[in-house]
């Protein structure tokens, strides 16, 4: 069976994500984000949706973003 690269539980219905041509395998979508998604550049959560990008920077939202000084970011037009 598959084993997850983040836990390392042996699942028969693990999955493989490539990114940037390098595969991972998962047993979750946890483990997934754990160890695929971005993570904030103020707050350190995982950013799960789209999340803000300023001058390269992540960050998960507006808030955090103006925190950090980049302006008046807004999460709604």
């Amino acid at each position: 069976m598959p084993t997850c690269e983040t836990c390392g539980n042996d699942y028969d219905k693990a999955f493989t994500v490539t990114v940037d041509g390098a595969s991972h395998t998962f047993d979750s979508f946890e483990c997934a984000i754990a160890r695929l998604a971005p993570t904030c550049s103020h707050c350190g959560c995982r950013i799960i949706g789209h999340g803000v990008e300023v001058k390269n920077t992540m960050y998960c939202c507006a808030n955090c973003a103006n925190h950090s000084g980049n302006g008046q970011v807004r999460d709604r037009a």
